[in-house]
């Protein structure tokens, strides 16, 4: 393998395959081992049967087969310590250690910081207590957003248009405890009106990259109704009347920088990829959340517009200089669509099987999520969101229209995904 690396992946989502596909392509990488990876991760490199959040088990199997770097993904094993563990162990890792990672973990924390630190956000109140939360209301009345402190999936925001609606998710949250421990705290916030965008940096600690953009859809139905799920679809970059060079230079200026500058006044500097969930109002950005990891499935249509190397860009940020790897984009927009399991994200049965992946334009990228091959080497479903169907286009008008033509070219039963994504943008 020479200087080559061997490169750990923790996960086993859209987002981890996306990643996979993009670390992939670099000339600096020579194994790739995802844990647990899905059936589409298997296709670019070798999956290891450990799961994310077995933190302990992760560490061991990296110490134990020379691993050079590992690249976190999603958020659970980054609240719960993996990064540290592995920096402990003499490792090297993209992603932020558990402190710096409650920017993401505790939506309480998360307000505090950004008040404090003088960040457009809107005002909010937190509760641990269910009764004084309903008290809240009183004064608060509707509409009002609802916020879970803890990690819940992606899924643990309400936007309440009536008190019947806030009431409905303080009580399923906070006395039938519907997302665990996550639901614990909640925050009652100002509803902010604007569209939404999401944005990712590299940051090193201290210093932040030129930002990524993209805008994604979280309710399960077309026109943003139904219930809130872990995404179901995105575009980027968004349109030009939302985000240029001027919106992305005051974003950070206002937003990122100030948090960065923030977490490492505190003790504990912010490694990894930060995001930042933004609503564009009329009096500029605004940031409703941040993240300690790239978004999913933005992620899907961020990276392929990416013509940087990933895996030098994060080497470069983990050692503390971002400035080392400047990134470069594809003028060009990308579409993802999510197909969905039947019911998702209700109950929804799995093990069906997938058809069609190999009609696809061999340009398009069909990105697995709830994936996992059987036993006769065939592809099935194994969860909710199942793929991450991406194409490039000149426009999102294009884009989308190559997403979904090669989306329709995939079957399996009950599939089910939204036909909205990007339309009129």
């Amino acid at each position: 393998m020479g200087d080559r690396l061997r490169v750990l992946l923790v996960g086993g989502g859209a987002r981890e395959h996306a990643i996979a596909w993009k670390l992939a392509q670099s000339p600096l990488l020579g194994e790739l081992l995802t844990a647990p990876g899905n059936a589409g991760t298997a296709q670019v490199g070798a999956n290891v049967p450990i799961e994310a959040e077995d933190v302990e088990g992760v560490v061991g199997f990296a110490r134990a087969r020379g691993v050079d770097f590992t690249v976190v993904g999603p958020e659970a094993p980054l609240a719960a310590g993996l990064v540290d563990m592995l920096l402990d162990a003499g490792l090297r890792v993209f992603g932020p250690t558990q402190a710096a990672a409650r920017i993401e973990s505790s939506k309480a924390f998360a307000k505090e910081l950004m008040l404090a630190n003088g960040v457009p956000t809107g005002a909010a109140a937190w509760f641990s207590d269910y009764g004084e939360a309903l008290r809240h209301l009183d004064d608060a009345g509707a509409p009002v957003v609802v916020k879970a402190d803890g990690l819940a999936a992606g899924k643990g925001v309400r936007v309440a248009r009536t008190r019947r609606e806030a009431e409905d998710a303080l009580r399923a949250w906070m006395v039938e405890r519907e997302f665990g421990d996550a639901g614990e705290a909640v925050l009652l916030e100002e509803r902010l009106e604007g569209p939404e965008v999401s944005v990712f940096g590299f940051v090193d600690g201290r210093r932040v990259s030129q930002l990524a953009a993209a805008c994604d859809y979280k309710l399960a139905g077309d026109g943003d109704t139904g219930p809130n799920t872990g995404g179901m679809g995105s575009y980027s970059p968004p349109a030009p009347g939302l985000w240029d060079a001027e919106m992305d230079a005051r974003v950070r200026r206002e937003i990122m920088e100030p948090v960065v500058s923030a977490l490492a006044e505190a003790g504990s500097p912010f490694v990894g990829v930060l995001y930042a969930g933004l609503m564009i109002t009329r009096d500029g950005p605004k940031a409703l959340e941040f993240n300690a990891r790239l978004g999913d499935p933005e992620t899907q249509v961020v990276l392929p517009r990416l013509r940087s190397d990933l895996l030098e860009a994060m080497l470069c940020t983990a050692s503390g200089d971002v400035d080392a790897a400047p990134l470069e984009w594809d003028s060009r927009a990308c579409v993802g669509v999510v197909m969905a399991s039947g019911g998702y994200p209700g109950r929804y049965a799995t093990g069906y099987a997938i058809g069609g992946l190999d009609s696809v334009d061999a340009d398009a990228m069909v990105f697995h999520a709830g994936t996992r091959e059987a036993g006769d080497g065939s592809v099935v479903t194994s969860g909710g969101r199942v793929l991450t169907v991406a194409a490039l286009g000149s426009a999102v008008a294009e884009a989308r229209g190559r997403a979904y033509e090669n989306a329709a070219r995939i079957g399996f039963t009950g599939a089910q995904y939204r036909s909205d994504i990007g339309r009129d943008k």
